[in-house]
């Protein structure tokens, strides 16, 4: 058979519009992690004869160009390949044969991102080609550019046979990738206990730990890999052990809903005791990500002293989480309703927030609320009431059960000193909140107080007035206060003068308009009259101030008066016929 030149070659592959096949073309981008983000077998590019021949798998021409153009077969890509790794890639196991023939000294060779011909061979899982650079003296523990070994490769891919044939060729079991994670990590990770038998029979280190300190056997805890949990186990890996951040077994597998995974751990003696770097053990984790029935499992085992050392109860986690049922476990295996926060961690927040209520409250939790409500948490512990941060909340059916369970409505807000209830300035423009504070007993009519009267109202100063915006903070000239400033104005605001502020004025109809249902004859000040001069579609609210009330409005309201803001939250329950109580409710 004629014995091509390079030049002839040459052009035949130009004449065949030098670009492989789709059958040879073919990669496996999902095993190539790490590589290039541009393929370097996929783009129509100007590829080489010898590259072009290696994936055809034409061995002839191949042997041929070896012979006629050596150096050719030493030519580069812009990725940095050669046609070795091209031979090994595409799992032409003769072509790389003759390529190494030609050129031993090149089986390490690596392109720009470090890859070896061997590890590009184990990425697609040619065993062939594997097994002949192994042969030719290939390096089993040459790594990419991002640490990856072939061993630590073929482990990720679960070929078992890779693996024992890389091993054969004294490959290090216990070298590490870029995170740190050796083979067993990655075994382990794929709950493959076939491979892990491999890799210890190869004296793998049973408590690696990586860069974080994570051992295989919180990785197994981590995802749930009951088999290769129990493995590693069985092989004496430490149930103890500790990352970095003090993360146990049994902390990642609280987290991670592993009920199998905790059952496992704490009969082999794992510590429930063991805090983390913030002093949290595995049952605040499990309360705070909602797992019950782990909680159920750990409150048993759980020291009550490390858990008051922690400074924060499972409860409080549970609550901030809306984890109503972990609440309800708590709370029925002993937890204190009532526990506070220590100070070092209540002083964290701008409200100095205390309870498991509160916390419930302030992150929308109402059913967890309700729990704790019905266990007998107190409405008095946390230094801004409850129910002041359920109106901040904006949440109607919050506030109703808090007022059901005999929250003060006329509570005071810390720092903000009115002679209006404070409550109302945290409704903003949420009328139906406002409607249900005012049913509930708020005080209406001392919104209508004022000192000026029909008079002009002096200029106030705007560092005297506060409206209070979001997150639990009082707004001040645009700063942010907490509820809890020391620095606050002696002198208390008045309804008209918090009505006018910018933030307010857009609504001063509305809410006027709502605060005359629930009183008696009023007088406007010269104020509240100017404010709704300033809109047409207003006028209707003053002509209503100065309209007699209506007889039936007037009865109502002295009723009202008599029976007293403590019991108007009764009257559903009072002896009294179902039109009086609706008309009593305002609902009529």
């Amino acid at each position: 058979m004629t014995k091509f030149s390079y030049s002839e070659y040459l052009s035949q592959f130009r004449n065949a519009g030098g670009k492989c096949n789709n059958a040879v073309s073919r990669l496996r981008g999902d095993s190539r992690r790490g590589q290039s983000q541009s393929d370097p077998l996929s783009e129509p590019e100007d590829v080489e004869p010898v590259v072009f021949a290696v994936r055809r798998g034409d061995v002839k021409a191949v042997n041929d160009l070896a012979t006629s153009a050596p150096l050719s077969l030493l030519k580069e890509n812009k990725d940095g390949w050669i046609p070795l790794h091209d031979a090994a890639f595409c799992g032409q196991t003769e072509c790389l044969k003759i390529l190494l023939k030609a050129h031993p000294g090149t089986v390490d060779k690596r392109t720009l991102q470090e890859q070896t011909a061997l590890l590009l061979a184990v990425s697609c899982e040619h065993l062939s080609c594997v097994r002949c650079l192994l042969e030719a003296g290939a390096d089993p523990d040459i790594s990419s550019k991002n640490k990856e070994t072939p061993l630590y490769k073929a482990c990720e891919l679960e070929n078992v046979d890779m693996v024992s044939l890389i091993l054969s060729y004294g490959a290090t079991v216990n070298q590490r990738c870029g995170q740190g994670w050796t083979a067993l990590h990655e075994a382990v990770s794929r709950d493959n206990t076939e491979i892990c038998e491999i890799l210890t029979s190869a004296q793998a280190t049973i408590n690696p730990s990586n860069t974080y300190s994570i051992t295989p056997l919180i990785v197994a805890a981590q995802r749930g890999q009951m088999r290769a949990l129990c493995y590693l186990i069985g092989k004496g890996a430490d149930v103890n052990m500790q990352t970095c951040d003090g993360i146990t077994a049994l902390h990642e597998a609280s987290k991670n809903g592993g009920k199998e995974s905790v059952a496992v751990l704490l009969t082999k003696h794992a510590d429930a005791n063991k805090p983390d770097n913030s002093g949290l053990l595995p049952l605040h984790i499990a309360a705070q990500y909602g797992h019950h029935e782990i909680v159920s499992m750990l409150v048993s085992v759980t020291s009550r002293t490390r858990l008051r050392h922690s400074g924060v109860s499972p409860l409080h986690l549970a609550a901030e989480h809306n984890r109503h049922t972990v609440a309800a476990v708590l709370l029925k295996t002993g937890a204190d309703v009532n526990a506070t926060l220590a100070s070092s961690h209540s002083m964290q927040y701008a409200d100095r927030r205390a309870t498991a209520l509160y916390f419930a409250i302030a992150n929308g939790s109402t059913k967890t609320a309700e729990v704790l409500l019905n266990a007998g948490a107190s409405l008095s512990l946390d230094p801004v009431s409850p129910l002041l941060m359920a109106v901040r909340q904006g949440c109607v059916s919050t506030v109703s059960l808090l007022l059901d369970r005999g929250a003060d409505v006329s509570t005071r807000l810390p720092s903000y000193a009115t002679t209006f209830p404070a409550i109302v300035a945290l409704c903003m423009n949420n009328l139906p909140l406002l409607k249900c504070l005012l049913d509930n007993g708020c005080d209406a009519l001392s919104c209508f107080s004022c000192t000026y009267g029909c008079a002009p109202h002096s200029t106030t100063s705007g560092s005297d007035i506060r409206t209070v915006g979001n997150n639990g903070f009082v707004i001040q000239n645009d700063n942010m206060l907490p509820f809890n400033c020391s620095e606050m104005s002696e002198r208390e605001t008045q309804f008209c003068e918090w009505m006018s502020t910018s933030v307010m004025c857009q609504w001063a109809g509305p809410i006027i308009d709502l605060l005359l249902e629930h009183v008696g004859h009023i007088q406007l000040c010269s104020k509240l009259t100017e404010l709704l001069d300033s809109r047409e579609e207003w006028l209707a609210v003053k002509r209503k101030s100065l309209s007699p009330r209506p007889l039936m409005h007037l009865c109502r309201f002295r009723i009202r008066t008599q029976i007293g803001r403590h019991r108007l939250k009764s009257l559903p329950s009072l002896p009294l016929p179902d039109r009086l109580i609706r008309y009593l409710s305002l609902a009529d």
